[in-house]
């Protein structure tokens, strides 16, 4: 049975030596006060086949999702992206607040000389005039301006996301390499347990011979011998078994978006598990292949959380 941990590694833990592979999960949030205003910006992305994205923004800063949507593909390169942006003026900056004297002034002009051609005309009632363009004063910040202040602020958070999801890929590192070597050492294991039941079976069959026919005949030994060896013969399943490990450790180690890499990985190592599980003739080898299917379901597990 394999005795390797299913818990994820501790703060404290260290981390192994490989290059950045990245978890696809990750939250953060950053609020800033721009002065004009305050900028709330929060981003979250969780385990995704794709590159997905999910964009909440005001209506005010609406046109600046394209643009969001570049600076995260340039980090992001894998998983599901919510993205929360948010912008509140303050109240003294209310757009409501203020008449604009001189819009009002050349208003009133103009009813005048109206008024002064056509006598009979209504005069214009209040509600009238604060719906005339540009008679209220719009004294909230120029969108120009705030556009670039939010991309800011989105850059740091997608720092700080990043950083989140690499320390989470270091751990998910540390327990797919883990699972790398009980999985060794469960396929050192094979190779005896088949050559110790190819001698067994040998020498049982020289036995039952004897018996039978009182005199042993060494062909016919010889023959059934390499028959039986070559119906438990799982030889070329631990070298591609091996070979997958092997290919599966230097992609952890080499680090970059390499998700769906393992993932392919995984699916070839459970078939040589299954034909080696379906060949073997032995318990102790069935129970062998048992083991090393839970491993890689495990690794497997933990695989899906890269990116």
């Amino acid at each position: 049975m394999t005795h390797c941990k299913d818990k994820l590694p501790s703060e404290g833990a260290s981390l192994p030596r490989t290059g950045t592979i990245h978890s696809m999960t990750g939250y953060t949030a950053r609020i800033r006060d721009a002065g004009f205003g305050v900028i709330n910006f929060e981003i979250k992305s969780v385990n995704s086949r794709y590159l997905d994205f999910q964009f909440r923004i005001c209506d005010e800063l609406r046109a600046i999702e394209p643009a969001l949507r570049d600076l995260i593909g340039t980090r992001i390169r894998r998983g599901k992206v919510e993205c929360k942006l948010g912008f509140s003026a303050p109240k003294s900056l209310d757009r409501t607040s203020s008449l604009n004297t001189d819009h009002l002034q050349r208003l009133k002009e103009f009813e005048a000389r109206i008024r002064h051609e056509l006598p009979e005309a209504r005069p214009l009632a209040v509600d009238e005039v604060l719906r005339w363009p540009g008679i209220l004063k719009d004294d909230s910040p120029e969108m120009d301006a705030v556009i670039p202040v939010c991309l800011a602020l989105a850059e740091e958070a997608l720092g700080d996301l990043t950083e989140s999801r690499a320390r989470e890929g270091a751990k998910l590192a540390i327990v797919i390499l883990d699972r790398i070597a009980c999985a060794r050492e469960q396929v050192s294991k094979i190779t005896p347990w088949i050559q110790a039941a190819q001698v067994s079976y040998q020498e049982k069959l020289k036995q039952r011979l004897t018996e039978a026919l009182c005199a042993a005949d060494d062909g016919n030994i010889l023959r059934e011998a390499v028959f039986f060896a070559a119906r438990i013969d799982v030889a070329e399943e631990i070298a591609r078994l091996t070979a997958h490990l092997d290919e599966t450790e230097r992609v952890i180690k080499t680090g970059g978006v390499c998700g769906k890499r393992l993932d392919f990985l995984m699916q070839e190592l459970n078939r040589e598990a299954n034909t080696l599980g379906s060949k073997s003739m032995i318990s102790e080898v069935s129970q062998m292949a048992i083991e090393l299917k839970l491993l890689i379901e495990q690794m497997r597990e933990q695989i899906q959380n890269l990116e």
